[in-house]
This record gives C-alpha cells, structure tokens and sequence, in this order.
C-alpha cells in the first residue's frame, strides 16, 4: 500500500516557510503523541536548524500514557524543550509560558544585556495537517484566532497572532515532505487524519490496524466489537467486525469498506483505546 500525498499549496507554505523563519526567535513544533516520530517532519528539523524549540505532543489523552512518557524523554534528549498537551482541553498549556522562557533565555539575556525589557518573543507554530495546531492556538489564546477543521489543510494562509505582552504566535499551513521513505509513515499518517481520506485505501489501512493491535493492544479489538475474534485473519476479523456492527449490503454481504470507514472513526477518536502507532518497545 503506497500513500503519497503533497498537494501543490504544501510546495508554497514550505517557501513561505523558508522566508519567514528568519522573523521568528522560536519553532513551536505540534507533534501527534500518537505518532511522534511519523509525524515529525524532516524539512521542519531542517527549516527550523539554529532556532531555539519547543515540542509539544499534541493529542496525548487518545496515545498511550506510558508511551507519551517515553517519546517525550526521548525528545527532550534531543535538546527540545518538551511538553505532553492535548490542546482541545487545555490540558498541559498553562505551563506553556515558562516553557517558552526557558527555550528563549539566551535571547532574553541577551535582549536584558542591551536594556530591551518586555520585547516579545515571536514563535512560529508548525506541524503537519491536522497536528491541532489552529486548536492548540485558539486554547491558549483563549478565543478563536486561527481557523480549525477536521480535515487536514484547513489553515490555509499566514496570519501573526498577539497571544500575551510576551508571544507572539505566527500561524503556518501545514505541510507534508514530498515522498515518504518508508511505507509504514504514510500509513500511520493516514490513520491519524493527516492525509486525505478520499486518497485512501481504507480496508487496507483497516487490516493494517487490525494487525497492528494484535500484536501490540491485544484484547482490544475483542473489547470495542464484543464478539470479535482475533484469532481471525484479519481481513476475516474486518469480515467479522461488519457483521457484528450490521455493516451489510444488499443480499446480506458484509460491508467491510463501511467496516473499515468505522474501525478507523473509533481509533481517532479514542473509542478503541488509547493507542500509540509509533511505538518504543524498551525502556529508554
């Protein structure tokens, strides 16, 4: 299953990028919490090299609790200043503040050295489509500033945003990288909402899933669709699943495409479980 998805508008937000990063002191980078590591992108690391930075992973109530904890030690190994958020709640955001202060001390002593008091710091805030990032700023801004949707792409334009006496936010689209190097990134991608359903194959990202809890949340699956074997194959537990779930054509045929459409609704939603796709195995 190949997923691939850059739309000509990413090509332009990556160049605006590129101009606007020498206004900013800061890179506030969304992650998903449940895909840290696919939806980081290389571009920004690489847009952003020289920047003081704060990671935030978004969406942390729908990821697996023990493995929010871990990536978040893993980033702030990396030299990120890192925070585990979920901006639709607020949950997380109120130390945002201090956050920012102690990624931006070297220019704020710096700024102090040359008597410039109360300057802002200005921080650009980046992730790919449908990381949170016009939810994380209406939260903490605490009014609606940035357009938000399900959707990936919403965000389409650049707009500064006043958030204290002390940030200022600019708002950028989000974007993807070109092509992805590996397979499995534009899978997890696609199940968070990232990419376009339309463009999707979603029985095959449903057996992909299907696979993926098995092996890592087992028992699961069984519990969300009572009745549900996982013993099964798991195009024939998609099988099940519609069956269980009433998801039947005309002439009695099991729906799986509509199956497939609910298993991934649950996942995004939480109804499954809290369930990271980009998992560390070892304690680090």
């Amino acid at each position: 299953m190949n997923v691939q998805w850059y739309p000509g508008h990413m090509t332009k937000a990556r160049r605006m990028m590129q101009e606007d990063i020498k206004l900013v002191d800061l890179v506030i980078e969304l992650l998903d919490a449940r895909a840290p590591m696919s939806s980081r992108n290389p571009d920004i690391a690489a847009l952003a090299a020289g920047k003081s930075r704060v990671v935030l992973l978004n969406k942390a109530d729908l990821a697996d609790e023990k493995q929010n904890r871990l990536w978040a030690g893993i980033l702030e190994k990396e030299g990120a200043v890192t925070s585990v958020v979920n901006a639709r709640s607020g949950s997380g955001l109120k130390d945002l503040g201090a956050l920012v202060q102690q990624a931006c001390r070297e220019k704020i002593e710096r700024d102090r050295r040359r008597g410039i008091k109360n300057r802002p710091v200005r921080a650009m805030v980046v992730g790919i489509p449908n990381v949170g990032k016009s939810t994380f700023i209406n939260s903490y801004a605490g009014k609606a500033v940035a357009k938000t949707g399900n959707k990936p792409g919403v965000t389409k334009g650049k707009q500064w945003i006043r958030l204290s006496r002390e940030v200022e936010l600019l708002d950028t689209p989000g974007i993807l990288w070109p092509k992805f190097e590996d397979e499995t990134i534009g899978i997890r991608l696609a199940l968070i909402g990232s990419i376009r359903d339309e463009i999707l194959q979603t029985e095959d990202l449903a057996v992909w899933l299907l696979n993926f809890l098995r092996e890592n949340y087992p028992g699961m699956t069984a519990a969300r669709y009572q009745g549900a074997d996982e013993s099964l194959e798991a195009a024939d537990l998609l099988m099940q699943i519609a069956q269980l779930r009433g998801c039947i054509k005309k002439g009695g045929e099991a729906d799986t495409e509509r199956a497939a459409a609910m298993l991934i609704d649950d996942l995004r939603s939480g109804r499954i479980g809290r369930i990271t796709l980009d998992r560390i195995t070892d304690e680090i």
